[in-house]
């Protein structure tokens, strides 16, 4: 049995409280996760040609305000 497979069926033997107090581990844990994916693509620089195109677009006027 794969790992992943494994993880799905103890969650799914979890009590309610249990499920929730899962829930909310994980989406901290996947948001900060998330953030540190995104901190070390800016650092190294992975969004430098997206973040100049997006101001190439905006200072030609090719942009809506949200």
């Amino acid at each position: 049995m794969s790992r992943v497979k494994d993880l799905e069926n103890q969650i799914q033997g979890l009590s309610p409280e249990e499920l929730t107090a899962f829930r909310e581990w994980f989406t901290k844990f996947d948001s900060d996760t998330w953030d540190q994916e995104f901190e070390a693509d800016v650092k190294n620089g992975k969004l430098d040609a997206r973040a100049e195109r997006a101001l190439r677009d905006y200072n030609a006027g090719r942009s809506t305000k949200l």
